[in-house]
């Protein structure tokens, strides 16, 4: 019997097609469209150890082989799809940045919170009176970090940090024409906690100006 044709398809016959059928059953199953090799994760199940005839054992170490290829492949994607998503990998009890980081941050903001109503006093910095830049070197001094003493020093040492990046702890810099001013803690909610101004005291306001930028205790 010929093959019936339909333009770009050939059909095979019957007895063709069992043929063809029969000499896939005897030798090597072809993978279909749902076998397609995925990486090897290490949630991923073991393949079993090769059993049966000789043919199959021959083939084992190939196949060992190639899964071993594979994990390391493997590992090697997962590490790099960590980097890119701002991942880290760390040795067994190490802290990453952003975890070590906020912990000295949060203390010196409780420490600044802790001095509320203690009156400002040009050039003091604790532990009763402060001026601006002296409540925030005495904040982070006890949280374990060293400031410079002056506000304009205190913005050249830390890292600049987006209004969209800030954090509570992070340093608020008060810009006008001469340079840097005045300094303060970010409490969040756009507050700020500082020592403003003679006959002032140590508070917690809103940041009122535009003119603002943010520093990160490194």
């Amino acid at each position: 019997m010929k093959p019936r044709q339909r333009p770009g398809i050939f059909v095979l016959s019957e007895p063709d097609r069992q043929s063809f059928t029969g000499g896939l059953t005897k030798g090597t199953a072809v993978p279909t469209q749902n076998q397609v090799p995925s990486p090897l994760t290490s949630d991923s199940p073991a393949a079993p150890p090769p059993t049966g005839g000789p043919a199959q054992r021959t083939g084992g170490h190939h196949a060992a082989g190639h899964t071993s290829t594979a994990a390391r492949i493997a590992r090697v994607l997962s590490a790099l799809t960590l980097a890119a998503v701002g991942g880290t990998l760390l040795t067994p009890g190490a802290a990453p940045e952003a975890q070590a980081a906020p912990a000295v941050a949060h203390k010196a903001l409780n420490v600044a919170a802790s001095k509320k109503g203690s009156p400002y006093q040009w050039g003091a910095a604790g532990p009763h009176r402060f001026d601006c830049s002296g409540l925030t070197l005495h904040s982070y001094k006890r949280a374990g970090k060293k400031l410079p003493r002056t506000a304009q020093a205190q913005y050249n040492k830390t890292r600049r940090i987006s209004k969209t990046h800030r954090r509570k702890g992070d340093l608020v810099f008060f810009h006008g024409r001469g340079g840097v001013y005045h300094v303060g803690i970010y409490a969040g909610n756009n507050k700020v906690w500082h020592s403003p101004k003679r006959g002032s005291w140590v508070k917690l306001d809103r940041i009122w100006s535009r003119s603002v930028s943010y520093g990160r205790v490194r």
